[in-house]
């Protein structure tokens, strides 16, 4: 049986981006839950139900009929988080980033930066943050996700470091070093 130690090792060769001591296969994000208490339940029940059909939409490929189901969603429960964090989603995979970019800003307000969905909306923005080239924001969502338990945030964040970077370079130039002396002599 493998020592905590072993296991911050072997993840530190086989996940090099990932910080030291990630023990693999610990993701708090799946742990999380949404409060969804303060929703009348009929109401909750309906918009779950929509947007269970919004997902079912977008993966056949009718991202129309989705994002019609998702705004109903919204419609009924403007101030549950989900919904906007689908429509989102929706929104990106027609390519229309700036809307799909406000109602994820809308959902992580919702959401508390908390929760299940609130992990997850901050995962999206920090993606199309970094598509979009604003790593210093992509890297802080990706921070506050991580901080909740997801693995990729915490991969995207390190990613992200510009220490971490240099770091990663520093290290590359003095493996490469070692691996081959008579390179590193010749200038």
């Amino acid at each position: 049986m493998a020592s905590a130690h072993d296991n911050a090792v072997l993840q530190a060769i086989f996940n090099p981006n990932s910080p030291f001591g990630d023990i693999p296969g610990l993701n708090q994000e799946e742990a999380l839950t949404d409060d969804d208490s303060s929703f009348d339940t009929e109401l909750l029940k309906q918009v779950k139900e929509l947007e269970m059909r919004g997902v079912s939409a977008a993966e056949a490929g009718d991202l129309e009929g989705a994002l019609q189901l998702f705004s109903q969603a919204i419609q009924l429960l403007p101030g549950r988080a989900s919904a906007y964090n689908n429509r989102a989603q929706a929104l990106r995979l027609q390519g229309n980033t700036a809307d799909a970019l406000q109602d994820l800003d809308r959902a992580v307000e919702l959401s508390g930066c908390a929760g299940r969905t609130g992990c997850q909306a901050l995962v999206q923005r920090g993606l199309l943050r970094r598509l979009m080239c604003q790593n210093d924001q992509a890297r802080e969502d990706f921070e506050k996700a991580a901080a909740l338990g997801s693995e990729f945030a915490r991969q995207q964040a390190v990613q992200l470091n510009p220490y971490a970077a240099l770091c990663n370079r520093m290290l590359s130039e003095v493996i490469n070093k070692i691996r081959n002396p008579d390179l590193s002599e010749v200038h």
